[in-house]
Formats: C-alpha cells, structure tokens, sequence
C-alpha cells in the first residue's frame, strides 16, 4: 500500500483526448466523462481540492465540424479548438451542475508563465477558485497559441498546473498502466517499473515519443518531462491507466496501482526558467 497517497489534499488530474472519446468514432465518450465528473466530485465531497486538465477541444471540434483525419495547418486546429472548447466545456458545466459542483474554465499559454505578472494572476486565480470550491477545468488555449508559445502535450501542461497550484499529488490517466522498460504495445518483453525513486538519465533513454492514439500528442517522453516538473515542485506523481476510471478511487486509497514518481522537490527549480528552455 502506498498510505502516503491518502494524505493528498491537492490533486491535479489529467485526462487525454483517446481517453475520452470513442476510437471508432471519434464522438465524446458521455458515459466515460460523466463517470470522471462524479469521480472528480466525490473526491471534493471527501475533503480535497481537485483540479482537472482536460484534453479534446480540438478533438470534439473537429467532429463538429464534420473534419476527419489528421489536421496540419495551425489556424484549422485553432478553428477547430475555439468550437470543440465551448462545446466540451458546456458538457461539463451540465454535468458537473447535476452533482451540485460549480466548475470553471481555466485556458493558458506558456506566455502566462513565463511573465512574472500573468503567473502571480493565475496562481491568484487558481487559489481564489479552490478556497470557494470550484474545481478548474483547465486546457491549454489552443484558440490563440501559435507553435512557439504552445505547451506541446497536456502531460507537461498538467505539471505545470500543479507546480502553480503547488498541488502534493499529479495524476497522469493514460492509455496505458505506467512506465515500462520499453513500448508494451511493440515489446511483449518490456517490464513495467511501478516506482520512480529519483528521475536518471536511464528513465529519460526509456522514454520514446510514440502515442498510440491518433487524437493524443503525449507520449512517454513527454510524461517524463511532466515527471521532472511535477518531482522537484514537490509532487508525487502516477502514470494510470484511464480505460476504467475507478483507478482514481484505487490510487486515492493508496493501492499500488500505476508508476508512482515519488517527489524529489529542488529548491533551485524555477518553473519559468524550464518553460522559456522548452
């Protein structure tokens, strides 16, 4: 058991875009987001503040939008981020609303970090939402970021929110159980790690950019850098698997389920100085 877990008051969850969508259709998986709201909601009803990072907006948009495939142009994803957002977040207004819990949109960009101005805003933002019980519903804002200012993946976007948030626990709900020696879905031979003492090298060599929906963009690399993030602000950290959304429960409760990156926090780690080097 791993009882340390029970003690987190501060938890930031992330959940992908295959997590919540059907892979043969593309269409938001309703019954799945409405089990991760009631999830969501039952853990602020037993005493802790919770914040989720939601991916989709681009995913939901584009089947708004009747548009399949893949999508390279900046300015079509962006098109279909400012109609998949509203609508994503109109869901889960509803759905929060039918559990009694107000939720809010919270969108960001790497410039809101990197300046020291816009930081202190949305820490201030963050702290006012969690004190009146709100649970945030943050994105990146994919409406307005260009290549440079963009985060990348939702994995290092959601270590992000929990360094500002200086949350004491991240949860990574992913498409797969946690961190292996090697691509499970390529290496039958690969060995699942089911704790991280201290981030090496070694790890960051395991870590390949490979996802294995075509509607996510984070793959183990990146899961890797939101671990070093998340680490050294003084979080643990747990790779899951988001296929049964009971794991939440499992992980709260201090089951030894996923990767746990256990916090190794630096007091030389500057969150603005690793954005502006990404």
């Amino acid at each position: 058991m791993r009882d340390t877990i029970k003690d987190k008051k501060r938890i930031v969850i992330k959940i992908g875009s295959s997590s919540l969508t059907y892979p043969e259709t593309g269409y938001v998986n309703l019954g799945k987001l409405e089990k991760l709201v009631r999830k969501l909601t039952n853990l602020k009803n037993s005493g802790k503040e919770v914040v989720l990072v939601s991916s989709g907006a681009i995913a939901v948009g584009k089947k708004e939008l009747h548009i399949s495939g893949s999508i390279a142009e900046l300015s079509r994803k962006q098109a279909c981020a400012a109609v998949g957002q509203a609508q994503l977040m109109m869901i889960y207004q509803k759905l929060f609303s039918e559990y009694n819990q107000i939720a809010a949109q919270v969108l960001m960009t790497k410039n809101i970090i990197v300046d020291d101005i816009s930081r202190v805003n949305v820490e201030n933002t963050f702290r006012e939402l969690l004190t009146m019980g709100v649970i945030p519903v943050v994105n990146e804002n994919d409406t307005v970021s260009t290549y440079e200012m963009r985060f990348g993946d939702n994995d290092r976007l959601s270590a992000i929110v929990a360094s500002v948030v200086h949350a004491d626990l991240l949860i990574l709900l992913s498409d797969i159980d946690g961190l292996f020696t090697d691509d499970p879905h390529k290496n039958p031979n690969a060995k699942f790690i089911p704790e991280v003492a201290e981030l090496t090298d070694e790890f960051f060599h395991m870590g390949k950019s490979s996802s294995t929906s075509d509607v996510g963009t984070g793959g183990m690399s990146a899961k890797l850098a939101a671990a070093k993030i998340a680490t050294e602000s003084g979080a643990d950290m747990i790779i899951a698997n988001g296929d049964d959304l009971d794991v939440i429960d499992r992980i709260v409760a201090g089951e030894e389920v996923g990767t746990l990156f256990r916090a190794n926090k630096n007091s030389s780690f500057l969150l603005e100085s690793y954005i502006k080097e990404m």
